[in-house]
């Protein structure tokens, strides 16, 4: 549905993509202000509607935090919705439906597959310069582009965090079997260890065996590429690019 609001609207680039005046074609104006329980909130009555965003921050999270509402107001429309940080732009797909619904409507807005897909495909390989390209073009966080990317690219990938006290969450490509499921605990040989203990704050793509991340039987016959960067606080991101075809099978 976002996707065709904007193909309506004649967006042919990602620059075109302005939330606040697609808001405003959807009825609903955006302000600013200081929010003390919330992230964001609309409150909306028949065909017009407030969306009130946290001023300050990450003017890209802000955005996001505008498509999530503008989610909220094309599914859910005739509800008021308040929506905590944690909940708007969560990589768990876990929690409220209703939330999750949003946040893939504001995926779709910003990152739209028409334009998203064919420009991560025109990059030889994955990896998070590609990320960071592909996020300064649609002005998305990394992690929100990381998300899209695994989902939207032509590459076998996935993206898992983990923390000190193990694996927090990962997402993998559509392609990707589901027993392929990363182990909770860090390898010692991983790059990540190095990132995720602050010894470097972003790794190059290398090869590691495969077993290395995940704890499956055959496993130890394959190799993948990972790449770690520093994520908020006490975590590491790693993108996981699997190389041989063998494993989607």
């Amino acid at each position: 549905m976002a996707e065709q609001l904007l193909q309506s609207l004649g967006v042919t680039t990602p620059g075109e993509i302005d939330v606040e005046a697609i808001a405003w074609e959807a009825g609903a104006s955006v302000r600013y202000g200081a929010l003390e329980s919330c992230e964001a909130r609309i409150i909306g009555y028949r065909d017009r509607a407030i969306i009130t965003v946290r001023d300050g921050g990450d003017w890209r999270r802000r955005r996001f935090s505008i498509a999530h509402e503008l989610g909220h107001w094309h599914f859910h429309r005739g509800r008021s919705s308040i929506c905590r940080a944690s909940e708007i732009g969560s990589p768990r797909q876990q929690g409220p439906a209703l939330e999750r619904q949003a946040d893939g409507y504001a995926a779709d807005l910003l990152m739209p597959a028409y334009l998203f897909r064919p420009m991560a495909a025109a990059y030889k390989r994955p990896s998070f310069e590609v990320v960071e390209a592909l996020a300064k073009e649609f002005s998305t966080s990394r992690l929100a582009t990381a998300l899209r990317f695994v989902d939207l690219s032509p590459w076998p990938c996935l993206i898992v965090c983990h923390g000190p006290e193990g694996r927090r969450w990962f997402r993998r490509g559509p392609d990707i079997p589901t027993h392929w499921f990363p182990q909770n605990d860090l390898d010692p040989e991983s790059s990540a260890m190095d990132v995720l203990y602050g010894k470097i704050g972003w790794s190059a793509p290398s090869l590691i065996g495969a077993d290395a991340w995940f704890d499956r039987w055959n496993a130890d016959r394959f190799n993948l590429v990972e790449q770690s960067v520093k994520g908020h606080g006490d975590e590491v991101f790693t993108l996981l690019t699997l190389t041989d075809g063998a494993m989607l099978d």
